[in-house]
């Protein structure tokens, strides 16, 4: 990889991470448990949250003319990863996005990577309203991407959901 394209990378996961990082009061930086896995994931059981969450966001898409986005078992399994480690650390972040965005550029082949997070909305259409009030998270539900992975995850101990939302543009 060139030079030039390194510091392309850097200053895109630069600006992601400071867009996406308006979504959550907590700015402590970690590392997650496990390192995602280089290899394409296929295998990915999908709740009804995340189905009715996936189908609101491409109807809104519809709305106002952009394509559906296809999903990817392999970026849900990324956001189901993120959503346990949140729930492990009992806070609401972005922690290890290059980590997330570079592994589905590797595995996919994508050239553009971004990511939604939220906790706690009980309902599909909470969070989508949550998110397209949210300029950062409006951005990537309308942005230039063609696919996208979501995990929906509920915490044993307090009942509260986590959201993580990745989108993608192969």
């Amino acid at each position: 990889m060139t030079m030039t394209k390194k510091i392309m990378h850097t200053m895109l996961f630069i600006a992601i991470f400071i867009a996406m990082n308006s979504c959550s009061a907590d700015t402590a930086e970690g590392s997650e448990s496990s390192t995602p896995t280089k290899t394409l994931i296929t295998d990915y059981t999908y709740n009804d949250s995340e189905l009715e969450t996936m189908q609101l966001i491409n109807n809104y898409r519809a709305t106002i003319g952009l394509n559906a986005l296809q999903r990817i078992n392999h970026i849900s399994s990324q956001c189901l990863d993120h959503n346990n480690y949140m729930i492990a650390t009992n806070a609401v972040n972005h922690n290890d996005f290059t980590a997330r965005s570079e592994n589905i550029m590797q595995v996919l082949g994508a050239t553009k990577v971004g990511e939604n997070v939220a906790f706690n909305y009980k309902t599909s259409e909470a969070v989508l309203k949550a998110w397209l009030e949210s300029p950062g998270h409006k951005e990537n539900i309308e942005g230039n991407f063609s696919h996208f992975g979501i995990a929906v995850t509920i915490d044993p101990a307090t009942g509260k959901k986590y959201y993580t939302n990745i989108f993608v543009k192969i």
